[in-house]
């Protein structure tokens, strides 16, 4: 199982980026797919997290309602809808998979993609 994340990139304050999350190999429609972020010097933090099966997605409280995440079955793709973007939201961004677990302990999840970097300037 690989999973590729892409979109990452410089925005301002305020501005919108679209994260992507292609996850190649066999992968069973029971595994959620969870985004998380890693700013320098601190420890990885849970995004948000999406249901194969019926697209239903949990948030963490620092990103609910500026964050959405949604699924294109077809393309086995997870994108990762950043709105209102803030200084603080600047780290890298992994996406993963694996262990059949839906829900935010990273440790949980078996299988990483690369990270993409997001970086808000203020």
């Amino acid at each position: 199982v690989q999973l590729q994340a892409s979109g990452g990139g410089l925005v301002q304050t305020g501005g919108s980026l679209r994260l992507s999350c292609v996850v190649s190999g066999r992968i069973f429609s029971w595994n959620p797919v969870g985004w998380f972020r890693q700013a320098p010097g601190q420890e990885r933090e849970f995004v948000g997290v999406i249901s194969w099966s019926d697209g239903g997605a949990s948030y963490a409280d620092s990103v609910k309602g500026r964050f959405s995440i949604s699924r294109d079955s077809a393309k086995n793709a997870v994108y990762l809808q950043m709105n209102s973007l803030k200084p603080e939201d600047t780290a890298v961004y992994y996406c993963a998979t694996g262990g059949g677990y839906y829900g935010g302990d990273h440790r949980r999840y078996r299988y990483w993609g690369q990270g993409t970097l997001v970086t808000v300037s203020s």
